[in-house]
């Protein structure tokens, strides 16, 4: 005689759309500066935490790719950053202005590594998740951030601006046009001139 066995369901965690948890995926520019402003304000390693918050919007980096950023990528006296993309995707030097070099000059210390953990380890993409979204939690950004909305809002910021979309998806370190697409079929100001009045 065999014994029944309850029939167990096989259930698929299904993730919501992005729209469900939050209204976009970007930050404007304001926004940006506010999360960076209430990082710098932010514990002990506040001047970290708002260097990787303004490295990963100014050059629109990946978390992976900030997170194993090393100084060797980094020329402070000439102003220069080469980016090792991720997931494929085309090297290259774009120049550090002020501001970055301002943030990036005392976190100088003898870990190879751009971004350390107190113990002096590498950040992980973990620690970057979490720190975005509790510094997003305390600027009271409207809904919850995550570091990707970050290079999101780099191609959306340098799109409006006007940049063409073939030396975006450079900046970018895409290969396909269409993933830099994107950014500029939600630029406001290519309607600006469609109606005169």
């Amino acid at each position: 005689m065999t014994e029944a066995r309850p029939a167990t369901a096989n259930r698929t965690l299904r993730r919501l759309p992005n729209s469900a948890y939050r209204p976009r995926e970007y930050l404007t520019e304001q926004e940006v500066e506010r999360l960076i402003e209430a990082a710098r304000k932010r514990g002990r390693n506040g001047p970290r935490d708002a260097a990787a918050i303004l490295l990963a919007y100014r050059h629109g980096l990946r978390a992976a790719e900030l997170c194993s950023l090393r100084w060797s990528q980094i020329d402070l006296r000439h102003g220069r950053l080469h980016v090792n993309r991720a997931k494929g995707g085309q090297e290259s030097v774009h120049p550090l202005r002020g501001p970055e070099l301002r943030a990036l000059r005392p976190l100088q210390g003898a870990s190879p590594y751009v971004f350390v953990t107190e113990a002096g380890t590498p950040v992980t993409t973990a620690w970057l998740l979490r720190m975005i979204q509790r510094t997003g939690v305390a600027a009271k950004l409207a809904f919850p951030v995550h570091p990707h909305q970050l290079r999101h809002s780099t191609g959306y910021k340098l799109a409006n601006d006007g940049h063409d979309t073939r030396s975006l998806a450079h900046y970018l370190g895409h290969r396909n046009l269409q993933s830099t697409a994107r950014y500029t079929a939600l630029s406001p100001d290519r309607f600006s001139k469609f109606w005169q009045d």
